[in-house]
């Protein structure tokens, strides 16, 4: 369950905050800007509610990004949401460019929250898919982050590297879960746009009465429940990069104005007359195929291929499960720095499991496997006791021996008895974790028939220990 901390002293704003919030998240109220501080520093919070009227009082010189330095630079992937009267937005707008992630007006209504609440659920998702692509990665050339052995994955890199620096629109196609998000801020991270805002919307998380808005924002009174003007995310994200995730769930009437937006950078808020320009960067994601759609109707053809113009698949997890070691390692060292558990690995026969598992949720099922392994483990490392049991139900058949009927007899014998010695000392330490005495009484032969196996098989007793 994530938690949510709200800073203000109007008692109003935070039971509304509360309420809209309570049972999906661990939600705590402060009054002071000074027991904020001192409840961050007590516990990690993944959301930040801080009134505007607080941060005015500590703001002084150093701007806002002084101000949201004592919450960041301990926890640097706390979001931030601005509470202000609708009279300053312009300054929250201003807070939004010094790192605050959204604002909501002290009117906020329950809907707001839950809506600002699961966007940002949304972002904290896609940025922990491959977060180790992050931080001082980020800042170096992409060739040095390439964590893959895969052709297709290196391929995706190289695109990333060329277009990168340009202004044109790019398309990220692939499966859930396979880090399209990731994929899209590392775009931005490697642009000319890289300090500037990186505004990601989850066209599939918000009824497509709320998207419009959400996008373009409306004027006040344009529709029930608009109580005053809202700022759209193309209007935040001017000099910026705004990321559209599940494009194909968006509705034909943002169709129409995203279309506008694609072609010549002018829109208008919901209601409103005003002719607005944003020079904003779109990129796009989804794991649907646009293509067939549009010839289906279902997506505008123009807008396709104003979308299409620097297309990037990202290949399941299956396709490039070479990498599986580089994730499994990267998860681990995350969960030890998080939990403070120290396990040291994950034992054979379960690498061996996620090796031929499907992944139909990919990276994502990965990380969430992985943590509950985590959470679940009693020892020093990952067991199949902490897995869901279907994971090795869908292991693949033991090896099968080599059988070629061109070799003679005799070689052909020697070449399945060496096979078959391998693969059966290999289920033996695994089941014994590693333990040599053991695994000898169970084959009823001695410690030194064990060991001249492993030497003549080329395996090590440390690859199969507990």
């Amino acid at each position: 369950m994530q938690s949510v901390l709200v800073a203000s002293d109007k008692g109003g704003i935070a039971g509304t905050i509360e309420s809209a919030l309570a049972g999906e998240y661990r939600v705590d109220s402060v009054a002071t800007m000074q027991h904020a501080l001192k409840k961050h520093n007590a516990r990690r919070y993944d959301i930040l509610f801080l009134d505007l009227a607080l941060l005015q009082v500590n703001q002084g010189a150093g701007g806002f990004e002084k101000a949201f330095d004592p919450f960041k630079s301990r926890y640097p992937s706390i979001e931030i949401v601005v509470i202000c009267p609708i009279e300053q937005v312009k300054q929250a707008v201003e807070a939004l460019k010094a790192g605050a992630r959204e604002y909501v007006t002290d009117s906020v209504l329950p809907e707001e929250v839950k809506l600002v609440a699961e966007s940002i659920r949304s972002a904290i998702i896609q940025r922990s898919e491959l977060d180790y692509l992050r931080d001082q990665s980020w800042r170096l050339d992409v060739k040095e982050v390439v964590f893959t052995s895969n052709d297709e994955m290196k391929a995706v890199f190289k695109k990333i590297t060329s277009v990168a620096p340009t202004k044109a629109t790019v398309l990220l196609s692939g499966e859930t879960g396979t880090g399209k998000g990731v994929m899209a801020r590392l775009v931005h991270q490697h642009s000319p746009r890289q300090k500037a805002q990186f505004i990601s919307v989850h066209c599939g998380a918000m009824p497509e009465t709320l998207l419009e808005s959400e996008l373009f924002g409306h004027e006040k009174g344009s529709f029930t429940g608009a109580v005053r003007r809202k700022l759209g995310k193309f209007e935040i994200a001017r000099g910026g990069t705004i990321f559209l995730d599940e494009i194909a769930t968006i509705p034909p009437s943002a169709q129409i104005k995203l279309l506008q937006v694609l072609q010549d950078g002018t829109y208008s808020r919901v209601g409103g007359e005003e002719v607005l320009r944003t020079d904003a960067r779109v990129i796009a994601a989804t794991n649907a195929d646009l293509k067939k759609m549009a010839d289906e109707g279902l997506l505008r053809k123009d807008l396709y291929y104003r979308l299409n113009v620097f297309p990037i698949e990202i290949p399941p997890l299956r396709d490039r499960i070479q990498d599986l070691p580089l994730f499994l390692d990267y998860y681990l060292n995350k969960l030890n720095m998080l939990y403070r558990k120290k396990i040291a690995g994950i034992r054979p026969v379960v690498v061996e499991a996620l090796r031929h598992y499907s992944w139909p949720g990919n990276i994502r099922e990965l990380e969430n496997l992985i943590e509950r392994a985590y959470i679940l483990e009693e020892t020093d490392q990952l067991s199949p006791e902490s897995f869901p049991i279907d994971l090795f139900e869908n292991e693949a058949p033991a090896t099968i021996l080599p059988l070629d009927t061109c070799l003679p007899l005799a070689e052909a014998r020697k070449r399945a008895i060496e096979a078959f010695e391998r693969q059966y000392l290999k289920d033996l330490l695994i089941r014994n974790h590693g333990k040599i005495k053991k695994s000898a009484e169970e084959a009823d032969v001695t410690t030194r028939q064990i060991h001249k196996l492993l030497t003549r098989h080329g395996l090590h007793k440390e690859d199969f220990k507990g």
